[in-house]
């Protein structure tokens, strides 16, 4: 079958389990095929074909509300609402997003970056169907991983107590991102293995119902078996306690006892949960083999071999040299803890979780547990550093308010992913935490220009003992440039002139610092003098060379990979506030008050004017006429 030529799922309700099973063979083909190219998510979307195939052709959509919770798995979604044909610009700039959007498609009834969000936007939209009197199904998707998140739990707290008509789909694949961790992970485990509860269930209700004259006693003990039976053979009955029916363990690629148990939910009053086994990677060798989740999501790939196709003699991640400095660290300072929140290989923890295993904490999804168990800690004299990619940072926001900077406890945030992060978008650019972190008291936000130096702040950030501190540091590879064999410490709040000049001044941190140098010199070639400085402390500010700048009223140009709204150039206008000094001559360059879409991040950066070009523009527009 021609995959692009299929404008809606309607047309399942006329194929049987046969042609549902060629149908579930050609996407897998059609999606390994085009994610070699640009990469993807695909081992989370060839692990749940045949389910999303057997969801659509049980519910209607977009009437009946399908909640995919990420979005990670929802490719096979987009070929079935007639997006196939437009694959070939998967998670490229100005084409088909990675996640779901409201935009591409009236059956995309829910955006979602972040996991464990699905059950919360179906209890409002339960809530809201009841309200309008209308009468559809509410099916929420959530994987076993995003139910560690503390979000899915108070949801799953809520739909028990209101018994709203919902089905939740509870894709269980025994991973998420990595490896699940956690008392409820392994609760699920058991549920896998003793599945047997629903058919002895119903086998015994009709053997008693083949009595004739069935007494009260009779049925009284029934109801005592059945109860006992909950208990010995799914232990803990966790969701039943919460308010659900429980149908499952069901095979996630059996579309007959998919679309049985499905059958068997849409009867059901009340909320149900519908335990499904999947395997990630279904259908490709090199992902459904992968016990380390290196298939979650990639980059372009060899069909054949699975072999990943990737320029050659690469310098390392930025994680990777923050999670090795920590390793150093380590071996000398017994204090030192490292907690991360589901993302041991994202953040490049492996070899550290190896050489200290007694000493790294995976506790799930669960940002916000994550920093106040970092709080906690720290407040027994341990040193703590959380390692935490910038966008699930914001979840946290209270507990890093509240528990970190109220106490001014020595809690060290690795903050992964800052700036702009490219394919996957607005749910994931690393824009926000200078804004919503440099409000707080205490704490202290800074960021490397290289290697070299990201090393150095990383030990600073461990040997700081006075409050909360942030090192950002973006996605991708470093520069490539010599390390030094020994660590030392940075002066907190100093700034570093890379290149001096009369005439104006840059300001400047991490990934934009190459702009600037590279605007200086071209300026340099016109006879224009200007200063180049590394702003890598973002808060506190480097107040003596401030106040040298603006006694010498010379024009700034401030540059940031960030938001502009209350972001490190509002802190130089601020500082010129408070100190009297004119704002006249001074310019902030940033990302501006919208959510960036997906692409590469040159042709973002090109997108919202944060280039060379416009750096030069920017800085000759405060220059006298005289000067340029």
């Amino acid at each position: 079958m021609d995959l692009t030529t299929i404008k809606d799922p309607s047309f399942l309700k006329k194929l049987n389990n046969e042609e549902l099973e060629v149908l579930a063979y050609s996407i897998r083909e059609f999606l390994i095929e085009k994610l070699s190219v640009n990469g993807g998510h695909l081992g989370a979307n060839l692990g749940v074909v045949e389910l999303t195939l057997a969801l659509h052709k049980n519910f209607n959509s977009p009437e009946d509300k399908l909640i995919f919770d990420v979005g990670h798995q929802s490719y096979i979604h987009k070929i079935l609402t007639g997006r196939a044909g437009q694959f070939d610009t998967l998670r490229q700039y100005k084409g088909l997003s990675g996640f779901l959007k409201m935009y591409e498609s009236k059956h995309d009834v829910w955006e979602a970056g972040h996991s464990s969000t699905s059950l919360s936007a179906a209890m409002g939209m339960a809530i809201a169907r009841d309200l309008k009197k209308e009468a559809n199904y509410i099916v929420p998707l959530i994987g076993d991983g995003a139910l560690t998140g503390g979000m899915a739990l108070e949801a799953l707290n809520n739909i028990g107590h209101e018994q709203k008509n919902m089905i939740v789909i509870l894709n269980d694949n025994e991973m998420s991102i990595a490896n699940n961790v956690g008392a409820l992970h392994n609760a699920l485990g058991r549920m896998r293995s003793t599945g047997k509860y629903n058919k002895v269930k119903d086998d015994l209700e009709w053997i008693v119902k083949k009595i004739p004259k069935v007494g009260g006693k009779l049925a009284d003990a029934l109801e005592r078996i059945k109860d006992s039976m909950k208990y010995s053979m799914i232990p803990g009955m966790l969701f039943e306690e919460f308010g659900f029916t429980y149908y499952g363990p069901v095979d996630g690629h059996d579309f007959t006892a998919l679309q049985k148990n499905i059958q068997y939910a849409k009867k059901t009053e009340g909320p149900v949960i519908v335990h499904v086994i999947t395997k990630k990677g279904k259908g490709y060798y090199p992902a459904e083999s992968d016990n380390k989740d290196k298939w979650h999501g990639v980059g372009p790939y060899k069909i054949e071999s699975g072999k990943k196709i990737s320029p050659t003699n690469t310098p390392p991640e930025w994680s990777s040299v923050v999670s090795g400095t920590l390793e150093y660290i380590a071996q000398e300072n017994k204090k030192l803890a490292v907690i991360t929140p589901a993302m041991i290989i994202g953040s490049k923890l492996e070899n550290f979780k190896e050489k200290f295993p007694d000493r790294l904490f995976d506790v799930g999804i669960a940002e916000q547990h994550a920093t106040t168990l970092a709080a906690g800690m720290a407040s027994q004299g341990m040193k703590p550093f959380l390692t935490i990619y910038s966008t699930f940072l914001q979840r946290a926001y209270d507990q890093i308010l509240h528990d970190v900077c109220r106490q001014n406890l020595n809690v060290a945030f690795g903050i992964d992913r800052s700036g702009l992060v490219g394919a996957d978008g607005d749910t994931h650019h690393g824009v926000f935490d200078i804004n919503f972190l440099r409000s707080l008291p205490n704490i202290v936000i800074m960021m490397p220009r290289d290697e070299n130096e990201c090393q150095h702040l990383v030990y600073t950030a461990i040997k700081y003992d006075n409050g909360p501190i942030a090192i950002r540091y973006p996605r991708g590879n470093v520069l490539g440039i010599s390390m030094d064999d020994d660590l030392h410490q940075i002066e907190i709040g100093t700034w570093e002139v890379l290149k001096d000049g009369t005439d104006g001044v840059i300001l400047t941190f991490g990934t934009t610092i190459g702009m600037a140098l590279e605007a200086s010199d071209v300026l340099r070639q016109e006879g224009l003098s200007i200063r180049v400085i590394n702003a890598r402390f973002i808060k506190p500010v480097d107040e003596e060379m401030l106040h040298n700048i603006f006694k010498a009223k010379l024009p700034i140009v401030t540059v940031e990979e960030s938001v502009l709204n209350g972001g490190f150039g509002s802190s130089i206008l601020e500082f010129a506030e408070i100190h009297n000094y004119s704002t006249k001559s001074v310019t902030r360059m940033g990302i501006p008050d919208v959510f960036i879409e997906h692409g590469k991040v040159e042709l973002l950066l090109e997108q919202i004017g944060l280039t060379k070009k416009a750096v030069i523009k920017e800085i000759k527009k405060l220059l006298p006429t005289k000067k340029q």
